[in-house]
């Protein structure tokens, strides 16, 4: 889905069209007060999956590995909006859903997770 920024937040196709109509009708329509765009992969790759600020639509952006164990631990939470889980789950089926914890043997574990389990125990 191509997005738009627009006063420091991402926002859809449509609610940038509705900006756009909207400014038009204003005094000052400098090219920097318009929603800039579009930029494709929902905004790009981030560490979370991406909603527009107006209208809180799922922009489908790609995740980084962060943003992957942050949508497989919502998920198994399962303690936010269902149906904004569902979608990320839709969206984002590579994932395996599946994954149990890391295992302090694997060669993954990092000192993050070891300083995470004994500083607060």
């Amino acid at each position: 889905m191509n997005v738009y920024v627009y006063q420091a937040a991402l926002i859809c196709e449509d609610c940038a069209a509705a900006v756009k109509e909207r400014l038009s009708t204003a005094i000052h329509t400098l090219g920097t007060r318009y929603p800039q765009g579009p930029y494709c992969d929902g905004g790009g790759e981030a560490d979370c999956p991406q909603h527009c600020d107006m209208c809180r639509v799922f922009l489908e952006n790609p995740l980084t590995g962060d943003g992957e164990q942050y949508v497989r631990d919502a998920v198994a939470a399962g303690k936010d909006n269902a149906g904004v889980l569902a979608e990320w789950r839709t969206f984002y089926d590579y994932l395996d859903y599946s994954t149990p914890e890391p295992d302090p043997d694997d060669s993954t574990y990092t000192y993050h997770d070891w300083d995470r389990e004994h500083r607060y125990p």
